[in-house]
């Protein structure tokens, strides 16, 4: 072999070689990284929840009545101790069936005969109170003449006074018979043809006014209508004053502190409301979700914090998107979520050193909607890779994307 075929050999081998190691050499993968860096970070509860007026009032009638076509509608402002908000007139008297008005009749044919002998009483009593006088009179000259004792004339007086009584018996009577006659006779009295349920109430009807001064909030039923005692006649309440209410999963209600901050967005205007939770109700209730699965929910009140003159519009029973802050600070050392991953029975991040891929244990905290803050594991600066393919192992090789 010639030195010249020697040489090309050798050549080729080292080509060959050089071919092999760039086929074998490992080449970087490009990922997706996040620097871990510092700023303020909170987690919050997302829900929904409806506003309310804080303390309606509902308008029941006092008595049972008829009332009048609604004075007022829902909308309407009213002053307290100004604005008649109902009105309550004496109920008709029902009709009689055929037996009712057979009995009221001889009800009335019954106190009518009571009358005439009460009248008939009276004047027999005045006929004996007459005669009693004349025999007194009579009496008086005879006991002067000496004819009678003094002993029969005080008899005869006493005669008298019995007859006097006894027509003041009779009169009452007689009264008590008419009486008896007026309300045998109110029995037939029925429903007026004439009064129509537009007429203009009488002095006879109750009106009552607004308790406070507020908006109408709902109407039972604006037609005239027979109500009993204590039916709800309609709701007034200050639509400036609102709280919103909402109802969370058990396990949620649990992590909500008292007196937790909370954002409504999306409720129909510009900007962000700012409320605070009052209250967590300590019982729960079960709702059946729209997947069929039965839920213990907790109610939980707010109360709204933002001035009625930045809210304008926002009524009663209106739908709010809350946003409940669990937990905030200004400074925690943040990671993405999409840069985590479990790791046996903890979390772990590939952190990028020196163009390595990088598996490291990361011990988080709170956990918020699209950040996790970082307690130990990894350092301000660092870069991590988001969304780590199974491919990506601890060294390998990995560039920017």
């Amino acid at each position: 072999m010639t030195v010249t075929r020697k040489i090309t050999a050798a050549g080729m081998a080292a080509m060959l070689a050089g071919a092999l190691v760039w086929a074998l050499w490992p080449t970087p993968q490009p990922v997706d990284m996040a620097t871990i860096s510092r700023g303020p970070m909170e987690v919050v509860l997302l829900a929904e929840g409806l506003t309310r007026v804080r303390e309606p009032y509902v308008i029941t009638a006092p008595m049972a009545g008829t009332t009048t076509r609604s004075p007022v509608q829902i909308g309407d402002q009213v002053q307290a101790g100004e604005t008649v908000v109902a009105v309550i007139q004496p109920a008709d008297p029902a009709l009689m069936d055929a037996r009712s008005r057979a009995q009221a009749e001889a009800a009335i044919a019954e106190a009518e005969a009571s009358v005439v002998l009460a009248q008939t009483n009276i004047a027999r009593a005045d006929s004996a109170l007459a005669h009693a006088r004349q025999q007194y009179e009579r009496g008086q000259g005879l006991a002067q003449a000496g004819t009678i004792s003094q002993r029969m004339l005080e008899e005869l007086q006493q005669a008298v006074t019995v007859a006097t009584q006894a027509v003041a018996v009779a009169q009452a009577e007689h009264d008590l018979a008419r009486a008896a006659l007026w309300r045998a006779q109110a029995q037939l009295t029925g429903p007026d043809p004439q009064r129509l349920p537009q007429d203009a109430p009488g002095e006879c009807c109750v009106q009552l006014f607004a308790p406070l001064t507020g908006i109408v909030l709902d109407v039972s039923d604006r037609n005239a209508r027979q109500v009993a005692a204590g039916t709800p006649l309609l709701t007034l309440g200050d639509i400036t004053d609102l709280e919103i209410e909402t109802d969370l999963l058990s396990a949620d209600a649990l992590r909500v502190p008292p007196g937790a901050r909370a954002m409504i967005e999306r409720w129909g205007g510009e900007g962000l409301l700012e409320a605070r939770v009052r209250r967590i109700e300590p019982a729960a209730f079960t709702r059946i979700s729209a997947l069929g699965i039965e839920e213990q929910r907790v109610r939980v009140a707010l109360d709204l914090l933002t001035a009625p003159t930045e809210r304008a519009g926002l009524g009663d029973q209106f739908r709010v998107h809350l946003r409940i802050v669990l937990w905030e600070t200004p400074d925690a050392l943040r990671i993405p979520n999409g840069a985590l991953f479990r790791q046996g029975d903890g979390w772990a991040a590939f952190r990028e050193t020196g163009g390595r891929a990088e598996l490291v244990e990361v011990q988080i905290g709170q956990q918020a909607r699209d950040s996790a803050e970082v307690l130990a594991g990894l350092s301000e600066g660092d870069r991590v890779i988001l969304y780590p393919a199974a491919s990506i192992a601890d060294g390998a090789a990995v560039t920017a994307r």
